[in-house]
């Protein structure tokens, strides 16, 4: 296995470019297929791809706050504290690369925002105490993301359980029962606990080169010494009246979506960040791991706009439809959606280019909807392990490019690829 990982890691080294330079390509890319393929005009796909660029500010907005709220909630003191302590117990770097991965996993399962900083808080805190190959650490850190779209913030199932979602019309709505807590799901994500740790293990390289990263940890407090900035009651009685709002929502039946998410992140992070000082203090880092994702955002609405108007995405999963029966359609959606988000690296936004060609073919092959748009999620999760857009945060945590660690997550694409591929073919 060794030769293939190395071959992955120089292939990735060599060619890949940096994430912003990739969605200028990519916007070239789509703009010649938009014109070459489909033969829109040029002003036409100019002008359907400008309109289109500013189309996700809300959910872009939504995901900066998934983001920022779980960097803050894994960077308050008892987080940081956790991650400390059950990095100095890990023995070796073997239980080390097992032990970031699972944490990875299980936090993004819960938030991805918080699974994707809280494993790179963790693979830093792990270099500082144990010599390691910190390339491959981060790697399998960002790996844990695989299963954030099968977890509780999977931005498709609570779509699709929200009121008012733009296919509420066709299909209503779908409960979480059905989708995230569906049983072929769980055993999926359960799968993939195993499998998951256990592949980055074995791309551990024993001669490979191993070292610890420098501490640069500072304390989260802002300068100034205004009379409520150390005063714990505003905070506490912020966060009491969230979840004063929380509680009968809840009780009430109300579903999780990405709204009642931020919020119930936001009151938590209040509660255990104590004071504002601190919480402002960890604020402005927080908000530095997104500024990425904002800044790329818009172009990805641009492209998601453009293989709209021009039909280049109803064509490419129009073709996975074709050659579907009842038993292949969750496949083929899984394998579509897994191509579309390399261009369209959002799922809100992916199953919006979707589901108007996915949902009348599961009802009209009388395939499970519930199942089809996890399909979907399943593979927009999946191909983020190609794409380094989400990668951006672990990458300004950890102090690494993208091409310090898309080989190893190419090697981990391809493994999963067949875990799932199988899953949601016959479970």
């Amino acid at each position: 296995m060794g030769w293939f990982v190395k071959g992955a890691v120089r292939l990735v080294e060599r060619y890949l470019p940096d994430p912003f330079v990739l969605v200028m390509l990519l916007t070239m890319v789509v703009v010649g297929l938009a014109i070459g393929v489909e033969g829109m005009a040029p002003m036409a796909a100019i002008d359907a791809w400008g309109k289109g660029f500013w189309n996700l500010l809300t959910f872009a907005m939504q995901m900066a706050m998934i983001l920022v709220l779980g960097h803050l909630v894994a960077s308050t003191p008892p987080v940081k504290k956790a991650l400390a302590a059950l990095a100095r117990r890990l023995p070796g770097p073997k239980s080390a690369i097992v032990a970031v991965t699972l944490v990875a996993l299980l936090a993004s399962w819960f938030n991805w925002g918080f699974g994707l900083v809280v494993g790179a808080f963790f693979a830093r805190a792990i270099a500082r105490e144990i010599a390691i190959d910190y390339k491959l650490l981060v790697a399998s850190a960002y790996s844990g993301f695989l299963i954030w779209h099968a977890g509780l913030s999977g931005s498709i199932p609570l779509t699709i359980n929200t009121p008012g979602h733009f296919s509420e019309g066709q299909i209503g709505l779908i409960p979480t029962s059905d989708t995230i807590f569906a049983p072929f799901n769980l055993i999926l994500v359960a799968v993939l606990l195993v499998v998951m740790p256990l592949l980055n293990m074995l791309m551990l390289d024993s001669k490979g080169k191993l070292a610890k990263v420098q501490s640069q940890e500072q304390d989260n407090l802002v300068a100034g010494h205004g009379p409520m900035l150390n005063q714990r009651w505003p905070m506490y009685l912020t966060a009491a009246l969230m979840l004063a709002w929380l509680v009968p929502y809840f009780v009430g039946g109300g579903g999780l979506n990405l709204n009642v998410l931020n919020l119930c992140f936001l009151a938590l992070a209040l509660l255990m960040f104590g004071t504002a000082a601190r919480f402002l203090g960890a604020l402005a880092p927080a908000v530095s791991t997104a500024g990425g994702i904002l800044i790329q955002f818009p172009f990805y609405a641009g492209i998601m706009a453009l293989m709209q108007s021009s039909g280049l995405a109803t064509h490419l999963a129009e073709f996975f439809v074709k050659v579907s029966t009842a038993d292949t359609l969750p496949l083929w959606s899984f394998l579509s959606a897994g191509l579309i988000n390399l261009f369209v690296p959002s799922g809100g936004g992916q199953w919006a280019v979707q589901a108007p060609v996915m949902l009348p073919a599961a009802q009209m092959l009388d395939v499970d909807v519930a199942k089809v748009a996890m399909a979907v999620a399943w593979g927009d999760a999946w191909t983020n392990l190609l794409q380094p857009f989400w990668a951006l945060p672990v990458l300004a945590i950890a102090g690494l490019g993208a091409r310090d660690i898309m080989g190893y997550c190419l090697v981990q694409l391809l493994a999963s690829g067949v875990i799932i591929a199988l899953g949601l073919s016959f479970l």
